[in-house]
């Protein structure tokens, strides 16, 4: 079994890069408390974290991390509590301007609800029953892409499901009530590691397209 001294080397470089070079930014923080611009509700997947993909400092994203990116809807709210009162707390109390729901290519929770593999342990009951919560995605993909291969499915099925969430997202009375009077704005972004792009669902045309694509990819080769 390894050891966690890459850990801790690894917070002695963001004492030296981050926490002793900006201390006013951690003083106003550590004094003020935070004040996130957004909520940001991503994958537990450990090569996906938003603060990094975003570069993003201390203090300028809530996130919820959980298996799949799901969001329950309201009248499961209860069930999940661990999600909902993130949720919650950074609507209601953080008051966060944005909600971004973060879904990735090669999304292992999202391939195991496609699989729809039987569970025969408690721990599998336990992924299968939150993955439950995006079971609409994997009908929607098995119904509008019937015979076509596993990868272009789980593909869809990420996408469908950071869809299903912001539906869910939306059942909530407290959040529905600030989009509705523009204090709140809900975003579907997918990051599509196999590229280095980032995409977001674009409701008019009802499809995700390319937000920030990968510059190295779009560049000519000299």
């Amino acid at each position: 079994m390894g050891d966690v001294t890459k850990f801790m080397k690894g917070f002695r470089r963001f004492q030296d890069r981050y926490f002793d070079r900006n201390p006013e930014l951690f003083s106003r923080l550590f004094t003020e408390g935070q004040h996130p611009r957004a909520l940001v509700v991503a994958c537990c997947d450990s090569r996906c974290d938003p603060a990094v993909l975003t570069d993003s400092d201390p203090g300028d994203m809530f996130v919820v991390r959980n298996v799949a990116n799901l969001v329950p809807p309201h009248l499961q709210a209860a069930s999940y509590a661990g999600t909902t009162s993130a949720v919650a707390f950074a609507v209601c109390n953080l008051e966060v301007e944005h909600v971004i729901v973060m879904g990735h290519a090669k999304c292992g929770g999202i391939r195991a609800l496609m699989a729809n593999k039987h569970p025969e342990c408690e721990e599998e009951h336990l992924i299968a029953r939150w993955l439950g919560i995006a079971t609409d995605a994997r009908q929607r993909v098995l119904t509008e892409l019937p015979g076509k291969s596993q990868e272009i499915q789980a593909r869809a099925c990420e996408q469908a499901s950071i869809l299903v969430s912001l539906e869910n997202l939306m059942s909530y009375p407290w959040i529905r009530r600030r989009v509705d009077e523009g204090r709140l704005a809900l975003h579907g972004w997918y990051f599509d590691m196999g590229n280095g792009s980032l995409m977001q669902y674009d409701d008019a045309a009802s499809e995700f397209r390319v937000l920030v694509p990968n510059r190295s990819n779009c560049e000519s080769p000299a």
